[in-house]
């Protein structure tokens, strides 16, 4: 049976019909990491799924503090993440984290991106993942 890899902190891929975003049809098994490191720790152990869901932010530090985080509220705020540019770093990983690191395990062993789509309710947040995964399937 095919696996799909369900990045995100929130959203519960079993529920409120969040897996119209998988890229792979059904029948599939559904692995939910919350974070940088879960994401990391799975594919190292289990090897490359058959997909990929991202989400970006995947923890409430990355929200404007004043705001109670909801990812289904319209009005919340992702982080301003030109804060980083002054030393105000996160201490969770991001959604492109995980991209990022995708990237280069897929790069370290020679094999093809899976197919993924992004759930992020951060429009930036989502066109960096989405911009560096087209790249680098572009690329190879």
């Amino acid at each position: 049976m095919k696996t799909l890899l369900w990045l995100d902190d929130v959203r519960d891929p079993l529920k409120d019909d969040w897996l119209v975003f998988s890229p792979i049809s059904q029948p599939f098994k559904t692995v939910w990491v919350k974070s940088y490191q879960e994401f990391v720790d799975w594919i190292k152990k289990s090897g490359l799924p058959d997909a990929i869901c991202f989400d970006h932010d995947l923890a409430d530090t990355h929200y404007q503090p004043a705001k109670h985080w909801d990812p289904k509220h319209p009005d919340h705020e992702p982080m301003d993440y030109n804060l980083w540019e002054k030393g105000q770093a996160f201490k969770e990983k991001t959604g492109m984290d995980c991209a990022k690191w995708l990237v280069e395990y897929c790069l370290d062993n020679s094999i093809a991106l899976p197919p993924y789509n992004i759930q992020s309710a951060n429009p930036a947040g989502k066109a960096n993942i989405d911009g560096l995964l087209k790249s680098f399937k572009q690329s190879v």
